[in-house]
């Protein structure tokens, strides 16, 4: 099996990418992908990850640092292509960008109903914090 290419998102990788994140059951009515997309080329780029077989675009990770801590979202492969150690790869890689930034600790958020994931992260080492996640909206998308 060919490996993973893991590289940063290029302006060519928005339609696959939004595609892989409804593949993915990422995406929700109030977030446009677009949009959160358009946000993360204006600020840390070079941490949104797209991985490739055949340059085409099967996996997906935003990176975050704040100089407090790291945060990943959109972690994403398709599912034709899981299993394969793809997201472990997106992971690995994450981590080591972030480590090179100096961050001492990662976050991320799941939902409360995505077990698969849950069990994924919790595989590679990520325990539950006793912490409440809360959010406010500034910018409405849609």
């Amino acid at each position: 099996m060919q490996p993973l290419v893991v590289r940063p998102y290029r302006p060519a990788d928005e339609g696959a990418v939004i595609a892989l994140w409804h593949a993915c059951e990422l995406t929700r009515p109030w977030n446009d992908p677009a949009k959160d997309i358009a946000r993360k080329q204006r600020v840390q780029p070079e941490l949104f990850l797209v991985g490739t077989l055949d340059d085409r675009v099967v996996a997906t990770a935003m990176i975050g640092y704040e100089g407090h801590r790291g945060w990943i979202n959109y972690l994403a492969v398709d599912p034709a292509h899981r299993r394969a150690g793809h997201a472990r790869r997106l992971m690995d890689e994450a981590e080591q960008r972030l480590l090179e930034l100096g961050c001492p600790k990662i976050n991320l958020q799941l939902r409360k109903t995505n077990a698969q994931a849950l069990g994924f992260y919790r595989a590679l080492g990520y325990v539950e914090d006793d912490a409440l996640s809360l959010g406010k909206r500034l910018i409405p998308d849609r």
